[in-house]
């Protein structure tokens, strides 16, 4: 069930439920992995997820070491932001699922938050699934303990989504000796102190509808 669940997501990503009904009886799939059609189900799927779950880490860690040795990615750059998705029940087996501010508009709904990291070309390095009560600011410690404890902190920056409160953010990563600039999302590095006070001196310039920037005197590009 692993591999199917892999192959469709990298031939065809969907849910669960579509490939059980829909796309594995399409497909040579069954052929190849000597799985017919009949055993594929939604919930054996389901309960596939649940058997490579404990080994998620070890699966990030071997996937970055693998595509990063293979096409040669770099990972001075990290990128991260959070979403969320709801339930339509009550959920009240699942501790994360909380009301929170919703981003589908469903305030009425329990959700979690789900943060995710990708590398500076766009590769998934890891998740985190997050109460949905939490603010986007709050996971920003929990993701950078994260990225340190899998893949070290030198050289690591870490960019956000343009949700989240700077001057929180600030202190902080300020607080573990990282300067916190800020463009059109947020950008977290080590270094200089006094650069994130210079850009959010700074006001934003329009260049064009969506692009903005701040100009800095005395810094090179």
């Amino acid at each position: 069930m692993a591999e199917v669940l892999v192959l469709c997501r990298l031939c065809h990503p969907s849910s669960e439920l579509h490939i059980a009904e829909h796309f594995f009886e399409q497909t040579a799939l069954g052929d190849l992995l000597g799985v017919a059609s009949d055993k594929i189900n939604e919930d054996r799927l389901y309960r596939a997820l649940d058997q490579v779950l404990p080994h998620k880490e070890a699966l990030e860690q071997h996937l970055k070491e693998r595509v990063g040795s293979l096409f040669h990615l770099d990972y001075d750059l990290f990128l991260y932001d959070v979403t969320s998705t709801y339930f339509e029940g009550e959920a009240r087996i699942n501790p994360l699922a909380q009301r929170g501010y919703s981003r589908d508009h469903r305030g009425d709904c329990k959700q979690i938050c789900i943060g995710l990291v990708v590398s500076r070309g766009g590769f998934p390095l890891g998740y985190e699934l997050f109460a949905g009560n939490r603010t986007d600011v709050t996971t920003v410690e929990d993701i950078v303990e994260k990225i340190e404890d899998q893949y070290g902190a030198a050289g690591e920056d870490l960019r956000r989504g343009r949700s989240g409160e700077t001057r929180s953010l600030r202190r902080l990563l300020q607080g573990q000796c990282r300067h916190a600039g800020e463009s059109s999302g947020k950008i977290f590095r080590r270094g200089n102190l006094n650069l994130a006070d210079m850009l959010l001196s700074v006001p934003w310039s329009g260049i064009l509808a969506k692009l903005k920037l701040r100009k800095l005197a005395g810094m090179q590009k």
